[in-house]
């Protein structure tokens, strides 16, 4: 459990100079401000949550894990969509087998809402970590079986249809997956370094599907055409039941957050039981700035994430004519080159703020797109690496700010419900079937650079949604105490109040 101290400032131990009020951005003093005049009080030691290191480690650890194991999922599909195709949809053209294939994946967007409009009030009745465990189990399952369908030449039209339900397994966990998993990690991150700590669960997304792209890589090299059509496909899908084990073991060890632990008031208290009763009406009817918000960023990540990873390997193969090896090796690095980055982007946007982070990535997308496939497009090895890298670090921007952007947005007692809401809507409408839409919308004009312009529309949505993000960098999340990583923290943070407390007695006696 987060450490609770009393309403006596913490003993000895090292002085820290006291951090001026001047010195903090001017969101932290407006809401510290706010919170003060609430309370007519500066803060005391139990008005602040010392959050302890190793329930910090072990929170993100198997939040990212979780995150790790649907994206090895996601890397693997996204690999071996065109082979998919030819076990489950033999008698199909090989441009309809790869749209087959994608279509199937797809379909598991269209039930992530569902899982998010279940999960979600779970969440915030019953706990985080409750749910959190479930969706990883469900989540291992679904993959699992994938491995385990028999092909279309073996049981015929039952083949394609226990794909199909497979993947809505997987969607319908995954649903309440990621609103999940950043709500915890959010809530149990010092206010200073949320962006940091919330990053490495896009960190773990990166790696899990790195990985995953990497071992049908490695298959695709050590095996030849027939042995994976045969057998070599499914085994990437085995391997997520021993990793779904570990990590509900881990996620079985976890403590609820602090802030799930602890309301605020009790006007905090009544919306997490009326969100308990199912009255999601209620979140989209106040909170339907924040949701559409949420969805515009969501859109902006992930019509770039699913461009990028579910898109890019079969377009490389199947419009271009690239071997399926060279396409491979090319997503990888830009992969490997995201994982590098994007713990560095999520520190960048604790210290600037979220929104510079996303308005000049929004903007460089809608510069740089074009520039970027006509690069991938090119011939020789250099240019289509600078392409894939561009891509990579505008994702990677775009990746690093929101698992602490986007629980930001709601009060405590509604913020799993609603993530679940906006985030798994827009991944449904815009994220997911990007890789579907963009192959159809090639297919159809015969213009390889579509992708491209549906990556500038998605910036341009992006660089209007920045324009109403509220800048949440080090700011305590709307329903929770102030969170700090050390008893030094605490010490600097309730000098700053007093300070403040004092500014805003004199303001008002001069008035």
């Amino acid at each position: 459990m987060a450490e609770t101290t009393s309403d006596k400032i913490p003993g000895p131990g090292p002085v820290t100079p006291p951090t001026p009020v001047a010195e903090l951005p001017r969101q932290v003093r407006d809401e510290l401000g706010r919170r003060l005049r609430r309370n007519r009080r500066a803060f005391r030691a139990d008005d602040v949550q010392v959050v302890e290191r190793p329930l910090l480690r072990r929170a993100v650890g198997a939040s990212a894990l979780g995150n790790c194991m649907e994206w090895f999922d996601f890397g693997v599909y996204s690999y071996l969509a065109a082979t998919i195709g030819k076990v489950f949809f033999p008698g199909a053209s090989p441009g309809a087998q790869v749209i087959s294939s994608f279509a199937t994946f797809a379909a598991a967007f269209v039930v992530r809402p569902l899982g998010g409009l279940v999960f979600g009030p779970l969440g915030d009745r019953v706990g985080r970590q409750k749910v959190l465990a479930t969706t990883m189990i469900m989540m291992a399952l679904g993959t699992f079986a994938i491995g385990l369908i028999p092909s279309y030449a073996t049981i015929g039209i039952a083949a394609p249809a226990l794909l199909l339900l497979a993947r809505m397994v997987q969607g319908f966990s995954t649903g309440g997956e990621y609103g999940g998993a950043t709500t915890f990690v959010a809530e149990y991150s010092p206010d200073r370094r949320r962006g940091f700590l919330s990053s490495w669960l896009d960190f773990g997304t990166f790696v899990g599907y790195a990985l995953g792209s990497a071992l049908v890589t490695v298959l695709n090299l050590l095996l030849t055409d027939q042995q994976m059509l045969t057998w070599g496909w499914r085994l990437p899908f085995l391997i997520a039941g021993p990793l779904g084990v570990i990590g509900l073991y881990m996620r079985l060890k976890l403590e609820e957050s602090p802030a799930f632990q602890q309301q605020l008031d009790e006007h905090e208290r009544e919306l997490a039981q009326e969100s308990a009763g199912g009255e999601l009406k209620g979140i989209v009817t106040r909170h339907w700035r924040p949701l559409l918000i949420c969805m515009g960023l969501v859109l902006l990540y992930n019509v770039t994430n699913y461009m990028v990873t579910g898109f890019l390997p079969t377009y490389q193969t199947e419009t271009l004519h690239r071997s399926s090896g060279s396409a491979d090796l090319l997503v990888l690095i830009g992969m490997v080159w995201i994982v590098v980055l994007i713990t560095f982007v999520g520190r960048l946007s604790d210290r600037i703020g979220r929104r510079p982070v996303y308005g000049v990535s929004a903007a460089a997308m809608i510069l740089l797109a074009v520039p970027s496939f006509q690069l991938i497009k090119a011939d020789g090895s250099w240019p289509p690496v600078l392409g894939v890298l561009i891509l990579s670090t505008l994702l990677a921007c775009f990746a690093a700010p929101s698992a602490a952007t986007l629980p930001a947005l709601f009060p405590t007692a509604v913020r799993y419900a609603a993530m679940g809401i906006g985030f798994n809507i827009a991944v449904a409408a815009f994220g997911g079937t990007t890789p579907l839409v963009t192959e159809a919308l090639v297919n159809v004009t015969g213009d390889d650079l579509m992708p491209a312009y549906y990556l500038m529309l998605a910036g341009a949505i992006g660089l209007v949604t920045v324009r109403f993000l509220p800048e949440s960098a080090q700011v305590p999340l709307n329903g929770s105490r102030p969170m700090v990583g050390s008893r030094a923290e605490q010490r600097e943070l309730i000098t700053a109040s007093k300070e403040l407390y004092t500014a805003s007695l004199r303001k008002t006696s001069v008035r």
